[in-house]
């Protein structure tokens, strides 16, 4: 069953200028994806990236933003595939029972684009 659906569009450009202060950098993203955006070819489009993904998460919640944390979700690539992690904080927001959280991203020219669906999984077997 699904739980909520959240999609959000970052400019790149934003995100671009933004990033040159770090202590922004620092504040919003976690290091897995501080390491993995300083490490391609152009950061601004993985940070723009990761931030559209916390924005949608928050979205397919309808918790807002503010009630989840911007370091309480992050992106991880585990094989090249991207997924949201949660710490503590952010996983006593989701119901009781397995959650599954699909995310994918995207970027074309000066925007990218996070979507995440909770999904409220009955078999835990199936929903790893």
């Amino acid at each position: 069953m699904i739980l909520g659906v959240g999609i959000d569009l970052c400019e790149i450009s934003r995100i671009a200028r933004s990033i040159e202060n770090r202590a922004f950098v620092e504040k919003v993203f976690s290091e897995e994806e501080r390491a993995y955006a300083d490490a391609a070819r152009n950061p601004s489009m993985h940070y723009a990236s990761s931030f559209a993904a916390k924005e949608a998460f928050a979205k397919a919640g309808r918790w807002g933003l503010s009630a989840v944390g911007l370091r309480s979700v992050w992106v991880s690539r585990q094989n090249g595939v991207p997924q949201i992690l949660l710490d503590e904080r952010a996983k006593r927001l989701l119901p009781d029972g397995t959650i599954r959280i699909h995310l994918s991203l995207s970027h074309e020219g000066d925007m990218a684009v996070a979507v995440v669906i909770l999904e409220v999984c009955d078999d835990p077997i199936l929903c790893r």
